[in-house]
């Protein structure tokens, strides 16, 4: 519906937060986090969700998908929308905060990574050099300011927030679809159209070695929190963590997990990891949200509520919240138990 403009000319209320009674909970059912109520209903978005990332203090998310903008949340209280970012010409595929929370990077189907400045709500760059969509953005998580960014033009470009064009661009002979960096930021991990996990030299700019086990494209990558592993979710429903310290004997997948579904919409479904390393999240197109334990490999969580694909999950930097965004323009943010 319209609303009134106001006096300066913008919207005021962007968006409408849902919250259900906490009175409704039945007795004896304790809370686990400090969020208003233990599930929260963002909505505002007008296509669908395909990016949700919490920032690293757990303060803010921001979430991005078809309608092209970048919506800033709060996480507490009634999780206002206090911010939208404009600027992409298509939809946003994906976006990472800083690693000190001050900027949020973003890639999109109009063949641009941009960076902005999460705290003043502006564009800080925009970074053209790719021929096709952009699938996937990464930020440094230490150190100089870096990003990467992974293309359908087959090729993963460095960026530097100081420079106006990439520092350097890695070929690969097909699309890739999901890019992370190391912990230290000396080599890159892609996935692909080829069903491989590309582990690169960043100073050599040539694949270092290559993981293969599964039978699709993959379709995200997360590196674990303490750098030593890496996940990766593909289109052949399959959850895989590697092992991708140097000098690993033999198989580097330690496990595969399944349960969650990708479909015909071919979506690039991401995934993610707790911020103790113990459980692991990924989108799924059976509108379920799923929660695997790591040491046992076993589904811990099997969340419904979305009534359309569920495209990327993030777990809370500190609490035991999990955000999910949807295909239904949707985001949940809800409290699993501490452990």
């Amino acid at each position: 519906e319209k609303r009134p403009r106001s006096p300066t000319g913008e919207n005021m209320q962007v968006a409408e937060v849902k919250k259900p009674k906490t009175d409704m909970l039945p007795e004896g059912v304790s809370r686990t986090s400090t969020m208003q109520a233990p599930i929260m209903l963002l909505k505002g978005h007008g296509g669908e969700i395909l990016t949700l990332r919490f920032n690293p203090s757990g303060m803010h998310c921001a979430s991005a998908g078809y309608d092209k903008d970048i919506f800033l949340w709060e996480v507490h209280g009634d999780c206002t929308n206090y911010g939208v970012l404009k600027g992409h010409k298509q939809a946003v595929l994906q976006l990472q905060w800083s690693y000190d929370g001050e900027q949020i990077w973003s890639c999109s189907a109009d063949k641009t990574v941009m960076l902005w400045d999460a705290e003043i709500g502006k564009r800080v760059k925009k970074f053209t050099g790719h021929s096709s969509f952009v699938n996937s953005v990464c930020p440094s998580r230490k150190g100089i300011t870096l990003g990467i960014s992974g293309s359908d033009d087959g090729f993963i470009k460095i960026w530097d927030p100081r420079t106006r064009n990439a520092v350097n661009s890695l070929s690969d002979s097909y699309q890739i679809t999901a890019v992370e960096f190391s912990d230290d930021g000396t080599r890159i991990f892609s996935g692909g159209l080829d069903n491989l996990v590309k582990i690169w030299d960043m100073r050599k700019g040539e694949v270092e070695s290559t993981m293969a086990g599964h039978r699709d494209t993959i379709t995200g990558l997360r590196l674990s929190p303490d750098g030593n592993l890496l996940l990766s979710n593909s289109m052949d429903n399959l959850l895989n963590i590697w092992d991708i310290r140097p000098y690993v004997e033999g198989d580097r997948c330690q496990v595969s997990l399944g349960g969650h579904l990708h479909n015909f919409e071919k979506n690039l479904l991401r995934c993610a990891w707790s911020p103790d390393g113990s459980r692991v999240t990924a989108g799924s197109a059976d509108k379920f949200v799923y929660i695997w334990s790591v040491e046992t490999g076993r589904i811990q969580y099997k969340l419904p509520g979305h009534s359309a694909s569920v495209n990327e999950v993030d777990f809370h930097p500190f609490e035991p919240v999990i955000g999910s965004a949807g295909s239904d323009k949707k985001i949940y943010l809800g409290e699993i138990d501490a452990h």
